[in-house]
């Protein structure tokens, strides 16, 4: 019997631990062929490969960003080879699973829950050596009526075999997102949530998750992902696999981890503030909203002060990078609650900040309660909401406009001197700037129109000015400091007209190589000529000082010349500076 477990991934990048288990199960008893597509990938290209792999049987581990084009690869599947037998699982359609049978006459099985022993007794009663009624989390077709058995207990994790020990993936190790499990199950009831169905939290043997991860370190992963719901639940635990990360770790590779921040003891914190290398460690932290009421409502417990003091713990550290979630459109958050709700995260300045809307998926204590709250949503996966009984639809639109910039500028760390002063001193709010920009982006037509970087700043320079603000010179000068602090080497041309004339900046460029400590010893030490002067070097004059600006993070009104040097050697930019004063003194 020729198996066949496949699934369609978000990103190339991307990795399906769930088809890996499921193979790792069936031996030896089982062979199974694992093949990930991406969502990207023509249906009809992925119904090609697979039928030339020639299986009895296809499995399907199904999410809401997969299912359609799952259904639509079965469907043609089953028009090119009607005697294949098609499965799926995964948490798309673990629920409401009988409906699924209903909707879709090609689909022959689905495995709701846990899905490896499942699977394997699947393929044995396939095989004629079990009955279907056997199959724990089944739902089939019996004499025409579909039939649904119950779950089985739940696995030993213990006794799990490891989903690592392939050679097919050992090529792709270094270029993709390894995902790795030490538990399964969350301890809270967050009602937007899969992972709040499954009540306790069970683990997988430690020693052999460090021997996971030895193999996976040593084979060039390079980036290694947790998928613990609350990796630090409990504190020896997570404890451990810090302690043997920091003392076995391969140089280059990154762990993320999925932390609820508030329950993080403040001596954890310290130990990886002392002890882990920077950039080994990067959290995932889900606020999702700062409003208790409405926290109350999904069942969600957090302590927003603790959790503030946490992130900033960490963030003082300055070793591990944080990405910091929220949801809009949860219960009784409203379009002004959810701004505070923004403003409140995004003060704390996480490195990365996602801001998603609410989904009502299946199996959620909030899908089953959407009358009550007036959700109205999607009837198709990814379930996203449009509106409820607080926020309109034109208010999800509003937010929609906030999270493109968020994304563009913040997360991508394109403008940080310039977003901060501008959330900081400009506008009301950081929200109002995001939305504000992000309302003129729509208005002016640019989500039709491609960009490159340098538009990215023309287009905010537009904005601002149609605003009207104060201080837009030392806006101008932020933006040209985080234009040409991302560049390796001197733009051929940069995307402002230079207040500095060709005469002043020769003028500029002979005294300073009579006068190099001008700029300091270190600009000194770099013992320019003219030529290099001219061929590496970029100079503006600016509303402010720099030097105070860079050591304080203040903006001082004095005029300034910003030198900006691009050492061929070094593929950097490095910042130099002294006030028009210094300069007229010399």
């Amino acid at each position: 019997m020729k198996i066949v477990c496949t699934t369609l991934n978000a990103k190339y990048i991307h990795t399906n631990l769930a088809i890996r288990y499921l193979k790792a199960y069936a031996r030896p008893q089982f062979d199974i062929d694992i093949v990930e597509y991406t969502i990207k990938d023509p249906v009809l290209n992925i119904v090609t490969d697979l039928i030339k792999r020639n299986p009895d049987v296809v499995g399907f581990s199904c999410y809401i960003w997969n299912i359609e084009d799952s259904i639509k690869i079965i469907k043609l599947i089953k028009k090119i080879n009607p005697s294949v037998q098609t499965v799926f699982g995964g948490p798309e359609v673990s629920y409401d699973a009988p409906d699924w049978l209903e909707r879709i006459p090609e689909l022959d099985f689905i495995i709701s829950g846990e899905g490896e022993k499942a699977f394997k007794d699947l393929l044995y009663a396939l095989n004629g050596e079990k009955s279907l009624r056997e199959v724990g989390g089944l739902a089939y077709r019996e004499n025409g009526e579909i039939r649904f058995n119950p779950q089985t207990e739940k696995l030993d994790l213990s006794a799990m075999p490891s989903p690592f020990r392939f050679e097919e993936d050992l090529p792709h190790l270094p270029k993709r997102i390894t995902y790795i499990e030490t538990s399964r199950g969350c301890p809270f009831t967050c009602q937007f949530c899969l992972s709040s169905i499954e009540s306790g939290v069970r683990y997988f043997d430690m020693d052999k998750i460090k021997d996971d991860l030895r193999y996976l370190m040593k084979n060039g992963a390079k980036t290694i992902k947790f998928m613990d719901r609350t990796f630090n639940i409990n504190r020896k635990y997570a404890m451990d696999i810090f302690r043997f990360l920091i003392e076995e770790h391969t140089p280059g590779t990154v762990f993320q981890f999925e932390i609820t921040a508030d329950i993080m003891k403040p001596d954890i914190i310290e130990f990886l503030n002392k002890e882990a290398p920077p950039g080994l460690f990067r959290f995932e932290i889900g606020v999702q909203s700062t409003n208790e009421h409405t926290n109350q409502l999904i069942k969600r417990r957090q302590d927003f002060g603790k959790l503030s003091r946490i992130v900033k713990m960490i963030k003082e550290g300055g070793k591990i990078a944080q990405h910091l979630d929220l949801i809009a459109g949860l219960p009784k958050e409203d379009y002004n609650s959810f701004r505070k709700t923004f403003n409140d995260v995004f003060a704390l300045k996480p490195e990365e900040l996602q801001l998603g809307f609410l989904k009502m998926l299946r199996g959620t204590g909030l899908r089953r309660d959407a009358g009550k709250y007036g959700y109205v949503y999607m009837d198709h996966p990814p379930y996203e909401i449009l509106s409820n009984d607080v926020l309109s639809f034109h208010d999800i639109i509003k937010i929609k406009q906030a999270e493109d910039i968020l994304e563009k500028y913040w997360n991508k760390h394109r403008m940080d001197h310039t977003i901060e002063f501008l959330t900081t001193h400009i506008f009301t709010s950081a929200f109002d700037f995001f939305q504000e920009f992000g309302a003129h982006w729509e208005d002016s037509g640019w989500p039709k129109i491609g960009y490159q970087p340098e538009d990215l700043f023309e287009r905010l320079y537009s904005f601002l000015k149609t605003k009207k603000i104060a201080d837009l010179d030392v806006v101008l000068a932020l933006m040209q400091m985080d234009f040409l602090k991302k560049a390796k080497y001197k733009p051929r041309k940069v995307w402002w007209e230079t207040n500095v004339s060709k005469k002043e900046k020769s003028a500029f460029y002979r005294k300073l190589l009579d006068n190099p400590l001008l700029l300091g010893e270190k600009f000194a030490g770099l013992e320019l000529t003219e030529r290099d002067l001219y061929k590496y070097t970029i100079t503006e004059k600016i509303p402010f000082n720099l030097e105070k600006y860079l050591s304080t993070g203040t903006v001082e009104r004095e005029p300034s010349f910003m030198v900006v040097h691009f050492h061929p050697a070094e593929e950097r930019a490095m910042f130099f500076s002294c006030t028009v004063e210094e300069y007229n003194n010399i």
